[in-house]
């Protein structure tokens, strides 16, 4: 059994600990939010992430994962910190790195013995160098340590399946030794090692999550194009997919992408890009269409209704996407901004979602249950794909609005079948 410490207690870091604690490692969670650490104590959960709850009071309950806000206690005999830290956008969409400093200057501050600091977070190309330029100048103690790149890769929503069953494992580090220590603590997950140097680890994950928004971006202006032209983008989409040269995944057409990685991400690395003498224009354009996707679907509420002073919209799904609570950067929030601006009046569900868009959200109706929504709406936008929106009951819907319009923000419904059931159906990307 190795003993770990993982700061902090986000997405990321939660997952991380606790995955680790699974596997049978001593794990110690260290965050600054006191708050937060009381809860998890208490048995609560500061986060939604399906199977995380049940895997953390498990592994509680065997003594092998703790919560703490103190770096003492949770460095202390710790072969392993692992940096899991926020670095969300700055001014001009830049990384901000001012956790990872406090985090880097805090393990420096209390290791007194021989340590590997494995970066998490989702850093700048070259901020390993500078995390161990800040542990040299920091620490108390006249110890070795490492720096190592771990990039994660998980999905909101299947967080855990992802950290359990990954596509691989990226480890990058100036000292190689250190990063093939970190690689056996992934044995057990049978994937495959890749081990590289600091800054190359760190451009995988940029370039990763780059792409894959690329290919969002992508479908979304090939749904704008199937809108002109008369073409069903869901169609488009699997008769591509069927390329083995592309595949399927990340090519269903929508309001764009949201959350705390894509637009994060693609925005660090546009401005790591520019500041070095690059010019990405794919980048911006990705950004640019994601921004655009979601002034569609305003606008074809406007082109059904009119002026959108004072009508009802009733909005269902709020988080940026399934299987999660995670308001920041949902189209949702942003759809709604716009709508209100018009004089729009909002009423809303979301599964799991609502609480922390209290907090996020003004002037919004909370609803029950997507009935409750549906009744006197004027429209009904579909903003978050989840599984009970998909086995609602159409006809009780559409009885209970005082319009029938439908825009499908994630083209959960057959554009048929709403039509014979009288819906005016606004799908995005669906030709019609």
């Amino acid at each position: 059994m190795r003993k770990l410490c993982v700061v902090g207690v986000g997405y990321v870091g939660l997952v991380t600990g606790t995955c680790f604690a699974d596997l049978g490692n001593q794990v110690t969670c260290i965050d600054i939010d006191e708050a937060k650490i009381e809860k998890l104590k208490a048995g609560g959960m500061p986060i939604y992430e399906p199977g995380l709850e049940e895997m953390v009071r498990r592994n509680m309950q065997m003594g092998r994962l703790h919560f703490t806000t103190s770096y003492e206690e949770g460095v202390k005999g710790a072969e392993f910190v692992f940096i899991a830290v926020g670095t969300p956008s700055g001014v001009d969409g830049e990384a901000d790195l001012k956790y990872v400093r406090m985090a880097a200057e805090s393990i420096a501050a209390v290791m007194d013995h021989p340590l590997t600091i494995v970066n998490k977070s989702t850093v700048p190309v070259g901020t390993g160098d500078w995390v161990a330029d800040i542990v040299e100048k920091h620490k108390a103690n006249d110890v070795d340590f490492a720096v190592v790149s771990n990039p994660e890769f998980l999905r909101e929503g299947s967080a855990v399946h992802d950290f359990m069953h990954p596509d691989r494992i990226v480890l990058g580090s100036l000292k190689r030794e250190a990063a093939e220590k970190v690689a056996q603590l992934y044995l057990s997950l049978r994937a495959p090692i890749m081990i590289t140097d600091l800054r190359t680890a760190e451009m995988i994950k940029y370039a990763s999550n780059a792409y894959l928004a690329n290919r969002i971006s992508f479908i979304n202006e090939i749904a704008s194009i199937c809108e002109a032209l008369g073409a069903d983008v869901k169609e488009v989409a699997v008769g591509m997919g069927y390329d083995k040269r592309i595949g399927s995944s990340y090519l269903d057409a929508g309001v764009g992408y949201g959350g705390s990685c894509f637009p994060k991400d693609v925005k660090a690395l546009e401005h790591m890009a520019s500041i070095h003498g690059c010019h990405p224009q794919l980048l911006r354009a990705v950004m640019e269409i994601n921004r655009d996707q979601r002034r569609l679907v305003v606008q074809k509420l406007r082109d059904l209704l009119g002026t959108l002073d004072e009508k009802v919209i009733g909005i269902l799904g709020l988080a940026f996407k399934p299987n999660t609570d995670d308001m920041r950067d949902a189209p949702a929030a942003e759809v709604i901004h716009l709508l209100q601006n018009e004089g729009a009046r909002i009423k809303a569900y979301d599964p799991v979602a609502m609480e922390v868009a209290k907090g996020v959200l003004n002037d919004v109706t909370y609803c029950a249950n997507p009935y409750e929504v549906a009744e006197g709406s004027d429209a009904l936008v579909i903003m978050t794909e989840w599984n009970e929106f998909k086995h609602l009951d159409m006809a009780s819907i559409k009885k209970a609005m005082r319009r029938p319009i439908l825009i499908d923000g994630r083209n959960v419904y057959d554009v048929e079948e709403m039509q014979s059931l009288g819906f005016i159906y606004r799908g995005m990307g669906r030709g019609y």
